[in-house]
């Protein structure tokens, strides 16, 4: 039985809305991406939505728009895919990697011990899909000796007089604080909607803006647009009407916008998205069921603390093995032609962050959680024959490479 790891769900409702954009006239930036967007503020009760082209850009140019600069530092994890720490990058400051916690998301503590003057933002990571512990990361950036040492170096930090939370929400649209669905957990949240992520648009992001007073987010959701869109004072579809050409350029923007074309697959999947999410958790939970037996697995959380996972990704950990033994167990895993993944290689064991100077020995937590993981297939395409396919298959991997 041949199981691929993340194919995306397209059906008939999806295929009709692409046509339909297609069949319109306009596939780029136009009614669909607002429809998209309103979808996405139903969803998560966020103030305002704007989609863009990816995770990546959405993020440097939230950080852009924050004002960082060289000699600026912004925290993220070390236990991240790699386009965490390319937004500090581009944006221009410098990623501050700190180590992770046994539910593979950032170490608040990790966090504290992190932060110095310099300090202009914090990019948590939801990995897998189960949300970061928002209200201690937004209480510790509210404390009274971490306010007195912040130090702005641009007119909106003054504005905000302490370190932005950004929450690299990747993996986790559909996923609950509080019993309610994330997406105003921090000041900007930002989700992923590439082809392999629970709601996608092919290529796509989407930045909830939920920025305290004096921010005014419906105002800033209008300057972010037209920065997605090189500053021009006009977009595209209103500028192709009839004597509407004349534009302007009114400040140094970016080409971050999503087309219509693209957010037409998100429409269709975030209107059937309860469904959805139910088939995840079908899988996701027979997992749970199944893998708990094994007394040498470590399941991930569903729920936990007031946080339930978006069902994205199902990381398995196996207790007492090596980096190499884990490797083994996929390639056993492999030969049975099911598709599994590793979340994520930690930045500093990459070539680029390794020559920058960083050191996996130093995040000894993250280098555990990834030498001990493999991500399972987690789609609503996975029926009972292919689940119980996938857990045989793991647990007679585990018992060819451990138990030989």
């Amino acid at each position: 039985m041949k199981i691929p790891f993340s194919p995306p769900y397209i059906d008939d409702n999806v295929i009709a809305e692409v046509t339909d954009s297609l069949r319109s006239g306009w596939i780029t930036t136009g009614p669909k991406v607002k429809a998209l967007e309103e979808e996405i503020i139903k969803l998560t009760g966020t103030s305002q939505a704007l989609c863009v082209n990816s995770w990546t850009t959405g993020a440097i140019m939230m950080l852009r728009w924050l004002g960082v600069k060289p000699g600026d530092e912004v925290i993220i994890p070390a236990y991240t895919y790699c386009a965490t720490a390319f937004a500090v990058l581009w944006a221009g400051a410098k990623p501050v990697m700190v180590d992770s916690s046994d539910d593979l998301n950032i170490s608040v503590d990790a966090i504290r011990k992190a932060i110095t003057p310099r300090t202009k933002a914090i990019i948590p990571v939801d990995i897998a899909g189960f949300p970061c512990d928002y209200d201690q990361i937004m209480a510790l950036v509210n404390e009274p000796e971490i306010k007195a040492m912040y130090q702005a170096t641009s007119p909106v930090m003054e504005q905000l007089g302490r370190i932005i939370i950004i929450n690299d929400s990747a993996h986790s649209i559909g996923s609950h604080y509080h019993g309610k669905f994330s997406g105003t957990n921090t000041d900007i949240v930002i989700f992923s909607l590439h082809a392999v992520k629970n709601i996608t648009t092919a290529e796509g992001g989407a930045i909830c803006l939920n920025m305290p007073a004096p921010f005014d987010n419906a105002k800033l959701y209008q300057q972010l647009r037209m920065m997605a869109l090189n500053c021009q004072t006009k977009d595209a579809f209103t500028k192709s009407k009839a004597g509407g050409w004349r534009y302007d350029i009114v400040g140094m923007g970016m080409k971050a916008n999503m087309a219509d074309v693209n957010a037409a697959i998100g429409l269709a999947q975030i209107r059937q998205y309860d469904k959805l999410l139910a088939e995840r958790k079908r899988i996701f939970t027979a997992y749970n069921d199944a893998f708990s037996q094994q007394p040498w697995a470590i399941t991930p959380p569903i729920v936990k603390d007031n946080r339930e996972t978006s069902y994205h990704l199902y990381a398995l950990r196996i207790k007492d093995i090596t980096e190499e033994q884990r490797d083994e167990i996929i390639a056993e895993i492999s030969k049975h032609e099911v598709a599994v993944n590793v979340h994520f290689i930690p930045l500093p064991m990459l070539t680029l962050f390794h020559d920058l100077g960083y050191d996996i020995k130093d995040y000894p937590k993250a280098y555990q959680n990834y030498s001990h993981e493999i991500s399972l297939p987690c789609y609503p395409q996975l029926n009972e024959e292919m689940t119980q396919f996938v857990i045989q298959t793991v647990i007679n991997a585990y018992n060819t490479v451990v138990k030989a």
